[in-house]
Formats: C-alpha cells, structure tokens, sequence
C-alpha cells in the first residue's frame, strides 16, 4: 500500500466481460488485469461492497459471465517526491549519457511501496543531478531495467531521453549482452544447456513469477557450467531476454534452484547468505551516441569470492 496522504481523486474503471474471462473468479481476473493491486487488497474492496457486477456487489468466488458490467472506483495514487541521497556508488562506467553502476547486495533499484528512501535512484539523483532521464517518470528516473534486491552486479541508467530511447530498443531487440554468475544447488550433469521456458505470473502466489506454458512470455536463459563442487555448481549465464526473477525461476524449474534463493529454491542453505546467490557480471551495449560497442565488468562481491573459495 502507499503511504497514507498520497492519495488522489477517484478514478472509475468499467469493463464488459469478454468470452476469454467467462468462468473466471472475479478476484483471480482482476488481480491479472489491475496488476498494481494485490489479490486481498481487491478482495477487501469486494467484501466492503466496493465492487459490482451487473450494479450489484460480488464476493471474491463470483464466476464472470460473458457479458458482465464489471465497475468500480479507484482512489489514483499521487507519486510521492523522491529525494536525492548522498549514497556511494560503485561506478563502472560514466559519460555525457548513460552512467553504469555496480549495485550492491540489499539496495533495491527505484522507489516502490515500502521503499521510497535508500534506493539506486535516489543515489543517482544526488549524483548526476538533474540529468536522468524522464521517461519511465518520476518514481525511476533513468532507469531502463533492473536487476533483484540481493542481486549485485551492473546497471546501466540513461541520462538523457535520447540514450534511454536507444538503449530500450537494444534490450527490447535483445542485441544488450547480459552475462551473470551463480552457484545452483546440486552438481549440473551437461556443461552447458538453453531453458526456452514461458514465465509469468504464478497462478496461486502473485509475488512470484513460474515457468507459465499458458499465460507467460517468452523467456530463454543460456547456462555454461563454470566449476563443479560435491553438492553445488558454479554456472554462468546468459540472457536472452530479461523476464523478471529469470535466471532464479528458469534455474529452479530444471531442479538447480540457486544457492541461497529463498522464494524458488526449497533446499536449506548451509552458508549465512542474503538471497540468491547470483550477480550481474557483463553487460556489453552500443554506445547511444558513437554506436561503439563496449563491454563492462563488475568484479565479484567479496561474499561469492569468498564462498568460491569455501567451496
């Protein structure tokens, strides 16, 4: 939830049921279409009378009919004002227009709910000023993607419009070399392999993401086994493209849940980690304005240098 005086004037939103959602909960249908809202926040809505069908309330269980006026109101959500925090940055990389910064393990890329402070936005708003650029708006100034809390690793942010713009066209061709290292539980028999798996939302836990034949996007992650240890494997890989929790949920599903993930992985971790063990190594662009290629490293934190060692 967003903090309280944050708030707005209402909104209404009003839909018809289309034959593709006949027969769905109304809750489960509104959770995948309002993907801002959160499955019992809408439930609450519906149980204070919030939500209607036809004119009249529904509970959560409701079965959607093709046909069915679906309508209710929304407070709009203000943006909060995101401050600039003198906060020391890792920096790979810097020029007139893209700065690329190695992220720590626990900082969270841009603002969301929860966290509006302590963010790589608010360090890159102290440090490059005014120069970010705005299209992805006020809460993730230059921000063109993103990696996972406990993920460390390289960053890139845009700090003009131009440079966002050329960027985004290269992750959305898919032309962005992306390279991460890894430790997985259990010992990779082929030393190399391709997860072409569909991920999406998971169908009962919408905090996670799962391999989703039905519902999910396209997603490919290339793995080069780097070193095997007695229970664990050292891996590298590549993405294809760069669907949330990716490389964590693709991992997971061909029985090689990385060393310390919490959410996909159910093997207990011997070692005291912070999440996944899994950081952001290469990342290899054209230049927005030369076009020249260049490729950037970010050196390995002492936490998986160190349990390198241990292994």
């Amino acid at each position: 939830m967003i903090p309280g005086g944050m708030w707005g004037k209402m909104e209404e939103f009003r839909f018809a049921v289309t034959e593709e959602l006949e027969d769905e909960r109304i809750d489960k249908c509104l959770a995948e279409l309002m993907d801002s809202l959160s499955r019992s926040f809408l439930q609450k809505m519906m149980k204070e009378g919030q939500i209607t069908v036809n004119g009249q309330p529904v509970k959560g269980s409701y079965r959607l009919k093709c046909g069915d006026q679906v309508a209710f109101f929304l407070q709009e959500a203000k943006e909060p004002d995101i401050l600039p925090e003198d906060i020391p940055l890792d920096i790979l990389y810097e020029d007139g227009d893209v700065i690329v910064v190695n992220k720590p393990k626990g900082m969270v890329v841009h603002p969301a709910a929860g966290h509006y402070s302590g963010t790589l936005v608010n360090a890159l708003l102290y440090h490059c000023k005014d120069q970010l650029s705005g299209i992805n708006g006020v809460l993730r100034p230059g921000i063109v993607h993103r990696i996972d809390r406990d993920t460390t690793g390289s960053v890139i942010a845009c700090k003009n419009d131009s440079a966002h713009r050329s960027i985004a066209e290269q992750l959305k061709n898919h032309t962005i070399t992306r390279q991460y290292l890894a430790i997985c539980h259990g010992v990779c028999r082929e030393d190399e392999g391709v997860v072409d798996r569909p991920i999406g939302r998971h169908p009962t836990d919408r905090k996670k993401m799962a391999v989703n034949e039905k519902n999910g996007k396209r997603a490919v992650t290339h793995y080069k086994v780097l070193r095997r240890f007695e229970k664990y494997t050292f891996i590298q890989c590549r993405l294809e493209t760069g669907r949330t929790h990716q490389i964590r949920v693709h991992m997971a599903s061909i029985g090689h849940p990385l060393l310390g993930d919490e959410v996909y992985g159910n093997a207990c971790s011997p070692f005291r980690l912070q999440g996944q063990t899994l950081h952001a190594k290469t990342l290899g662009f054209q230049h927005p304005s030369t076009g020249e290629y260049i490729e950037i490293d970010a050196p390995l934190p002492e936490y998986f240098s160190h349990l390198l060692q241990i292994l």
